[in-house]
């Protein structure tokens, strides 16, 4: 038990995380989502969500337990590699009326998330 708590005091480096993400780089994010909405007539909000995480996460910081940040938050998802995933969500977004949706959008966080790594300064 004692090797336990030791083990996990010595592993634990970050105590919490900070985000720089900023109203601005948000008006420019919306600006380009609306614009890519309306020439693909609604299909870029498939991928919406996958981009919108990612943008966040990239802006995240961790910081010591003093506040000192000591790493960043990269996510490295591509839409290439999770075409056939956005496609079947698609599809079962159609078939359900929306309903998968709400399913979808768990899940989508769940794959950023899977795609992320810290590294460390």
């Amino acid at each position: 038990m004692n090797q336990v708590l030791q083990a996990a005091q010595i592993g634990s480096r970050a105590a919490r995380l900070r985000c720089e993400f900023s109203i601005g780089q948000s008006i420019g994010h919306v600006i380009v989502w609306v614009v890519l909405t309306l020439v693909t007539f609604g299909l870029a909000l498939l991928v919406f969500p996958y981009y919108l995480n990612r943008a966040v996460l990239n802006r995240t910081e961790v910081l010591d337990q003093q506040g000192r940040p000591i790493g960043k938050l990269r996510c490295n998802f591509d839409l290439i590699s999770s075409i056939g995933h956005v496609i079947i969500w698609g599809i079962l977004i159609l078939i359900t009326f929306g309903i998968a949706g709400f399913f979808y959008l768990y899940r989508v966080v769940r794959v950023v998330l899977s795609d992320t790594v810290i590294e460390y300064y």
